[in-house]
């Protein structure tokens, strides 16, 4: 069979420079659909059963992230169901997958993909269950509905904020959703009873449906980055942002996490508000009590490795998490999870993972549950 790659699917991104050897397939890294942005990629190979493929991605070096390609491996999939990881090398410009597929169809990704039709089973199977309310707050640039989940009783006296994806290439921050609201559902789990009866989560799972379908890394179908869109977001450019801001100030909000995934660096941990000027040390102790939580409630979860303080800018205010800080006056994080692995707890076969991600989403209710007592 000759060999053939294709990307015509959901989250689908490649460029195919020469596929006419398994042994010497060259590929470039695709942009994101309307903005320079080159990282995430997700391809099918078809044709090359038993052959040991060498994969070369041509323009890595080049890539928005480089560094997040060393030390980094693939993922492999035949069914899209189970993911694993592939011998991958960088040279710091060249990166190559080395791998000989069992099946004669195989899918190649950045990380394990999060599809669309997931999202809406997702939304659907949530909306089933008696505690929760579906609102469509309005549609994206591309015509796409951007839910909202509100899980409890909308007179609860704390106002939980979850969303996830404002980078849609960030897929590990809607599997972390779902496990979260696996165990927010769940009847049984007592951190979900006694965090309702406290709190009603406000939950948006996909912040970026467009660049999600696109295969987008970081941008909307306008070429927003949506973690800068904060102070000024408009329907023109940003609705997403516009629309999920507008219903947060008609109903407040007393906790926020924005869920992420970073490139580079093989550690689960949070970015604080701590640029702000109005930063008060009453803030400061409340968020070091909810990462001390979380340390506990997940070992997946650490505080040793993350971002760098650094010094206030007016870009600071048109992020997510600080502007809501700056907005609320509340605990406000950003959750990074990796795209690589847990450097602490490494898993060869699979790496960091939509199931371990599903589970720390599962795990942050502990935390969450602190947090509103305290």
């Amino acid at each position: 069979m000759t060999i053939k790659i294709s990307q015509q699917f959901d989250a689908g991104a490649i460029e195919v420079l020469r596929a006419d050897d398994a042994h010497s397939i060259e590929l470039n890294i695709r942009k994101d659909s309307h903005a320079d942005i080159t990282q995430w990629f997700y391809f099918r190979l078809q044709g090359a059963q038993g052959e040991a493929c060498t994969i070369r991605f041509m323009n890595a070096g080049k890539s928005a992230y480089p560094d997040g390609w060393k030390d980094y491996q693939a993922v492999a999939s035949y069914d899209r169901e189970t993911w694993f990881r592939v011998p991958t090398s960088f040279d710091g410009t060249v990166m190559t997958i080395e791998h000989t597929p069992e099946e004669e169809s195989v899918y190649y990704a950045y990380f394990e993909p999060y599809p669309w039709d997931r999202h809406l089973a997702l939304i659907d199977s949530a909306q089933a269950s008696p505690l929760v309310r579906l609102i469509d707050l309005g549609s994206t640039i591309e015509g796409r509905d951007m839910n909202l989940l509100v899980v409890g009783d909308a007179d609860a006296e704390k106002k939980v904020w979850i969303i996830a994806r404002q980078h849609p290439g960030e897929t590990m921050a809607e599997w972390f959703v779902e496990g979260m609201l696996e165990a927010l559902l769940d009847q049984a789990n007592p951190f979900a009873r006694q965090c309702l009866q406290d709190a009603v989560f406000y939950v948006v799972p996909n912040m970026n449906p467009d660049g999600s379908v696109h295969g987008n890394l970081r941008t909307n179908a306008a070429g927003a980055n949506l973690n800068r869109e904060w102070m000024t977001p408009t329907m023109e450019r940003s609705p997403e942002v516009f629309l999920v801001k507008q219903k947060m100030h008609e109903i407040g909000c007393d906790l926020f996490l924005d869920v992420h995934g970073d490139e580079g660096l093989p550690y689960v941990f949070v970015a604080g508000s701590d640029a702000l000027e109005n930063f008060t040390p009453a803030q400061k102790a409340e968020q070091d009590r909810f990462i001390a939580d979380f340390k506990v409630a997940s070992p997946d979860f650490q505080d040793e490795h993350g971002y760098e303080d650094g010094p206030f800018t007016p870009e600071v205010l048109a992020m997510g998490s600080p502007h809501i800080t700056h907005a609320f006056g509340c605990l406000s994080l950003t959750l990074e999870l990796p795209f690589k692995d847990n450097a602490n707890d490494p898993d060869p076969q699979t790496g960091w993972s939509g199931a371990r991600s599903a589970a720390l989403g599962a795990a942050v209710l502990q935390p969450i549950l602190s947090t509103l007592r305290a």
